[in-house]
């Protein structure tokens, strides 16, 4: 049963991003719903079956807390169906919050949930570019684009969450098919931003791929220089691609920031701050906003902290606060690239929570629970996180070992400072074996088992002259040609790119004429 949850989770997570674009109407709903349903009808009699129950941590108490004061307000709302209505959606957003907690329990767990995130982000850039693509739109006229049944600027957030995700994936992946999901993510959701024509997006977009560049280009040398150089190709393919009229709207953020109104959100805000102020500590009710400020039905509060504090006052408000306060601190407990990862990508949140109504979000509570999880399990797996989430691949000396076999036990003991006539069973070399064979793949660890298949037969080892030339890095290492190839790995995909720019954009040409 357990694994089943577990199998529906992923998919969960996977179809949260483009949830909208698959919508099968009342009473079922989108796709995202459906399969939460399915989810939580078997996550129970999966606890049940196996007898145990994860501990809740802070976030999951305070998450519950926060429901539960939002149910609450039914007592005092100033619009009971509406009440009713975020009552029964905040189950459904919130409750993946312990299903994460629940059903992941390794780094491994983790990382895949990552991956469908990432995997569910493509799906929605690409569903952005068919709906580009389509000839409908150029009939139209259109300047906007974006998936069928998504909003452009939610549709940018949810892509902009995928840039950090992608980019702390990918230095782990070893396989080409996890490379390109992550890396291969970076250009696509970029540009699928830029079609939907968001000017918050868009600017959430260049923090987000700022905080990318650091996580791929630190400690890589090469892959800073390749980078660089994919950048500038990038950007021409994305300026041949991308129609000027789109172009133009995106132009008008510092206009608009300036001496605009937001596009009405500033009236928006206006007429709910004044609503806040006449019921400061209880807010109105789960879900009226929109009555409580005397808006229009298709109106939404455009701000996340406005919203909460209206909707449940300052006690949910500072329920909220504590959250985002626990997530923080989830954060602070890891190490290395997941914690600038997980910290952009928290960053990204709350700057798109300045012009959006985040808290109603699946994506939101899927982050939080993601973010818990990791904390989590810094504290019950530091080594397995960190191996799960750092370029760790062999060193150049005991990589020979693959074809110098003989010679591997000397590099070994050389590596950790351990003399060549020291004694085959010294704890020191067992150790490094130890925690190399939790760091490693599957591949690397038919190399660690030459190695250790020579513990114990001293008259295999090779000279120490010829040891000690492995370890001055006279002989090329794995670990080097693997940065070659990622280097031109991305140098090539930039010219695809380019490529695919040029041919895009004469065939729109062709089109409209």
């Amino acid at each position: 049963m357990r694994r089943i949850a577990w199998v529906l989770l992923l998919a969960f997570a996977f179809v949260i991003p483009w949830e909208y674009s698959l919508d099968t109407g009342e009473p079922s709903g989108n796709v995202a719903r459906i399969l939460g349903l399915l989810l939580i009808l078997v996550a129970i009699p999966a606890v049940f079956h196996a007898g145990r129950l994860h501990t809740p941590g802070p976030m999951q108490w305070v998450v519950l807390a926060f429901y539960l004061w939002f149910c609450c307000s039914y007592f005092w709302t100033i619009s009971t169906s509406a009440t009713l209505d975020r009552m029964r959606g905040y189950f459904q957003e919130m409750m993946v919050v312990w299903l994460v907690w629940e059903f992941a329990e390794s780094p491994r767990d983790l990382r895949s949930l990552l991956r469908a995130y990432v995997a569910g982000s493509w799906v929605l850039a690409l569903l952005t570019l068919v709906n580009f693509a389509s000839m409908d739109a150029m009939i139209a006229g259109q300047i906007r684009f974006v998936a069928q049944g998504q909003d452009p600027n939610d549709a940018a957030r949810f892509l902009d969450l995928g840039f950090p995700l992608a980019a702390v994936l990918f230095d782990g992946e070893h396989r080409w098919l996890g490379r390109l999901l992550a890396l291969g993510y970076l250009p696509l959701g970029l540009l699928a931003v830029l079609l939907t024509a968001s000017r918050g997006g868009f600017l959430t977009a260049v923090a987000a791929l700022l905080g990318c560049g650091i996580l791929l280009a630190c400690g890589h040398g090469r892959r800073a220089v390749a980078g660089a150089f994919a950048l500038s190709a990038i950007a021409a393919a994305l300026w041949l691609i991308v129609p000027r009229d789109t172009i133009a709207r995106l132009a008008t953020i510092s206009e608009q920031a300036q001496g605009g109104n937001l596009n009405d959100r500033v009236n928006i805000w206006t007429l709910g701050w004044h609503a806040f102020a006449q019921a400061p500590l209880l807010g109105y009710g789960a879900g009226t906003y929109v009555t409580a400020a005397g808006l229009a039905p298709i109106d939404t509060a455009h701000n996340t902290a406005l919203s909460i504090l209206v909707n449940g006052g300052l006690c949910a408000f500072f329920l909220a606060v504590a959250i985002v306060a626990l997530a923080a601190g989830s954060i602070g407990k890891t190490r290395g690239p997941l914690r600038l990862a997980l910290a952009t990508t928290l960053l990204i949140w709350a700057i798109a929570s300045l012009a959006a109504t985040v808290e109603e979000s699946r994506t939101t509570w899927l982050l939080l629970a993601l973010i818990a999880l990791a904390g989590r399990l810094a504290g019950e797996d530091p080594e397995g996180l960190a191996a799960h989430f750092s370029d760790v691949r062999p060193s150049p000396q005991l990589a020979m070992a693959r074809w110098w076999p003989e010679s591997a036990l000397t590099c070994l003991r050389l590596e950790v400072g351990i003399p060549t006539g020291a004694d085959q069973s010294c704890p020191r070399v067992s150790q490094e074996m130890e925690t190399r064979r939790r760091r490693w793949d599957a591949e690397d660890r038919e190399l660690l088992a030459a190695a250790e298949s020579r513990i114990g037969d001293a008259g295999s080892e090779s000279s120490p002259q010829f040891s000690e030339r492995l370890v001055s890095g006279q002989f090329p290492g794995r670990a080097q040609a693997q940065a070659g190839k990622q280097s031109a790995a991305l140098v090539l995909g930039a010219l695809v790119i380019v490529a695919v720019g040029v041919s895009m954009r004469s065939r729109r040409a062709q089109r409209e004429v």
